[in-house]
């Protein structure tokens, strides 16, 4: 990841020079992580840079905004607007886009109160966040000691920045440990998500994961990996997943914003089937990729095209499923 290429941020409805996006360190957010925003990719296309499902993004975005009490300054319009805005503004032709919205300066007391809720879009280049390495040969992950946080904790199906101290704690032990990624385990001892991704299981042809009864988000990437593995006529199931589940089946992936479609080769050293990306996996691989680069007709209707600014979504009020 490198910011050196980005010239523009949008900060509370103007574009403004990237040295200028300050934050005083009083804010709200600084101190108690009282934000909320979304992470979503640009893809590089035929008919020019596209935002992938941004409708669905900035729905989720007001949806975790709602979640944690944070009166969204702008429209749902405006934000959408803004994202290929500071897209456009920084020449990308794909790029990763991260829009904040999070308590500003006026109290360090635990309620917000008077604090102006701030805006922001940044985008910045950034390729898969697990490694180019890995979508091509899988990770290998551990199954972290720190626990995913139960719902009736925090909202698990908000994208709040504070909730993300839980994933920092795990991705931090599997990298001391000489792992690329953790997969966290919720209150029961389920397997939950990984420390930004959602998982995947095959076994015997059947494309299994979990959900929101498990303490995970409920990821856009993964929605649109089960919409592509049904088009691909492969069965689909949602329920409990266990890490007796994961380790004998035949393929095992992440899904996930900025890791994509990332195949897991083994777990705490055992192989996930014979270590190496299965063939299902590559098929649904292969299909998002076609999706998010435009080649693909049927998933056309995902793609949100940057020279086409207008941004007509708008918040739904109910919560990305």
């Amino acid at each position: 990841m490198s910011f050196d290429e980005v010239r523009s941020v949008w900060w509370n409805g103007d574009l403004v020079p990237w040295t200028k996006a300050n934050v005083h360190v009083s804010a709200h957010a600084l101190h108690y992580g009282s934000g909320v925003f979304e992470g979503i990719r640009c893809y590089e296309t035929p008919e020019g840079p596209a935002v992938f499902r941004l409708t669905e993004h900035i729905d989720r975005l007001f949806a975790s905004a709602s979640a944690h009490g944070i009166d969204m300054p702008f429209t749902a319009s405006e934000l959408g607007a803004a994202v290929c805005q500071t897209v456009a503004a920084n020449g990308f032709q794909r790029c990763y886009v991260r829009p904040i919205a999070f308590f500003g300066s006026s109290t360090l007391a635990l309620n917000p109160g008077t604090c102006p809720v701030e805006a922001a879009v940044l985008a910045w280049p950034w390729p898969a966040m697990l490694g180019e390495r890995a979508l091509d040969y899988g990770v290998r992950i551990t199954v972290s000691p720190w626990r995913k946080f139960g719902a009736e904790m925090m909202p698990t199906t908000a994208k709040a920045c504070g909730q993300y101290i839980n994933s920092i704690l795990a991705v931090r032990d599997a990298a001391r440990r000489g792992y690329d990624e953790a997969l966290l385990l919720d209150a029961g001892g389920g397997v939950a998500e990984g420390s930004g991704e959602n998982l995947f299981v095959v076994h015997d042809g059947v494309v299994r994961t979990n959900d929101d009864r498990h303490s995970i988000l409920m990821g856009i990437t993964r929605d649109s990996v089960m919409t592509i593995a049904r088009g691909l006529g492969l069965p689909v199931e949602t329920r409990a997943l266990t890490v007796e589940d994961l380790l004998i089946a035949d393929e095992a992936f992440f899904t996930g914003t900025a890791a994509e479609v990332a195949p897991i080769s083994e777990v705490d050293g055992v192989e996930i089937g014979n270590g190496r990306p299965g063939e299902i996996t590559r098929r649904i691989q292969q299909a998002f990729f076609d999706a998010t680069s435009g080649r693909s007709k049927q998933y056309r209707r995902w793609l949100h095209f940057v020279d086409a600014c207008t941004f007509a979504g708008a918040y739904s009020s109910v919560p990305f499923i």
